[in-house]
């Protein structure tokens, strides 16, 4: 018959700092699996999704600069809400009709059940070194899907955020074509992007010895890194 043999102190000792180790190392991961920072899908950060043009890493800066002083940034440019079909399984993945999208699978959803779609789009920015500058946008993409409408039109509003707020106003001018005129105005934002917009007589009037303009601005924050924002001119609004 097998005797079990009776343990000394030192095992004892042992035994009580590998325990206590262990505790220490799965108190950790709780931590860190419970911890998704300001983001508000909880997305693994490392993960580069492909949207059609270009390699978009959600939590990276996007910007690079090549040798010849050519400035490249990847950001967030929109997010619609549509509503889907879900088409074929094919493992945990399903696709998303009418467009056949593949998207994961994370609620077993069964052929044929309607669902929403939060879909994302970004954009690559190229500025050169005498400022000539190009956007160019990817397509649509899938990042998470809903049982109800309501719940994806949250999520929407969270990532796309109005608001009214002054803008630095660099000035005014006019164009002139044969017997046409254009007058436009240039503003800064805030986040240091200057943007050109046409406006009227009476505008142009009242921005000649204007330094700041109310304008109303999109700010489109990033889905996985919530922290990284690219702002969009919406338009002027009255002071």
């Amino acid at each position: 018959m097998y005797s079990r043999r009776p343990s000394t102190p030192a095992g004892q000792v042992i035994a009580v700092v590998i325990g206590v180790f262990l505790f220490i190392t799965i108190v950790a991961q709780c931590a860190d699996n419970g911890s998704t920072g300001s983001s508000v899908f909880n997305v693994n950060s490392g993960t580069s999704y492909s949207y059609g043009y270009t390699e978009y890493s959600p939590s990276g800066s996007g910007t690079s600069v090549t040798s010849s002083g050519t400035t490249i940034s990847t950001v967030p440019w929109d997010y619609r809400v549509i509503e889907g079909t879900v088409g074929d399984l094919i493992g945990g993945d399903m696709t998303i009709e009418p467009d056949n999208q593949l998207m994961a699978n994370d609620k077993n959803y069964a052929t044929g059940d309607k669902v929403w779609v939060l879909q994302h789009m970004s954009a690559t920015l190229t500025e050169d070194a005498q400022g000539r500058a190009q956007t160019v946008l990817s397509t649509w993409r899938p990042i998470k899907s809903y049982k109800i409408q309501s719940d994806a039109e949250a999520d929407l509003n969270r990532l796309k955020v109005k608001l009214k707020t002054k803008a630095d106003l660099i000035g005014v001018y006019k164009t002139t074509l044969g017997d046409k005129t254009r007058e436009f105005a240039v503003v800064e934002l805030p986040s240091g992007q200057q943007v050109k917009q046409p406006i009227d007589d009476e505008r142009y009037a009242q921005f000649k010895t204007a330094k700041e303009a109310d304008i109303f601005l999109e700010e489109v924050h990033d889905y996985a890194a919530y922290d990284l924002v690219y702002s969009k001119f919406r338009g002027w609004a009255s002071s």
